[in-house]
């Protein structure tokens, strides 16, 4: 599986789904953007460090030699977590100028999963047609709009619920509420 975060709000989702996967012994690649560095740095206390320890393997955006660049590289599942609307807007266009967008491009071009876990609000029609596009293709659009029949009591608990959903649409079981049980 192979994990790319991008310059948006919400890293603590990525860390989350790194967590979990970690606990569930998959094993994950990551990407983390140059924007997303500095979003980790404002918007957590996590050194960059501690969240590449949370991967297998670890790829510099800028390399678009790196394995994930290519079609013959078998990954799985990729999960953009958060997606922010340039990465939405390269992909959707096919403008693979990073190893983030490139690796989506070999996804779809493969017919393999795609996630993006797309933050912004509220959505302008570019973003909606891009996501749009990419939805008739197949690629997964899987913005975090909480659920709140789970009654949170926690933004914590929030975070936990979608990333359960997120695993949900890649066949990977989690301990979440569903509905008829709550």
């Amino acid at each position: 599986m192979l994990i790319a975060i991008t310059g948006a709000t919400g890293v603590d989702l990525a860390v989350k789904i790194l967590e979990t996967l970690k606990e569930k012994n998959i094993k994950v690649s990551l990407i983390i953007s140059k924007i997303a560095e500095k979003i980790i740095n404002i918007e957590t206390d996590y050194d960059i460090s501690e969240i590449r320890e949370l991967a297998d393997n670890n790829y510099d955006v800028d390399d678009l030699l790196a394995p994930p660049a290519s079609g013959s590289f078998k990954i799985d599942t990729m999960i953009v977590i958060p997606c922010s609307m340039k990465t939405l807007s390269a992909i959707a266009n096919g403008y693979a100028n990073n190893l983030i967008s490139r690796a989506a491009d070999v996804m779809i071009k493969e017919k393999r999963k795609l996630v993006l876990v797309v933050r912004e609000t509220p959505f302008n029609a570019i973003h909606l047609e891009n996501m749009l596009k990419l939805a008739r293709l197949g690629v997964i659009i899987n913005p975090p709009i909480p659920s709140y029949y789970i009654k949170p009591k926690s933004v914590d608990q929030l975070i936990e619920y979608t990333i359960g959903r997120i695993l949900d649409q890649i066949g990977i079981d989690s301990d979440i509420p569903r509905w008829g049980s709550i």
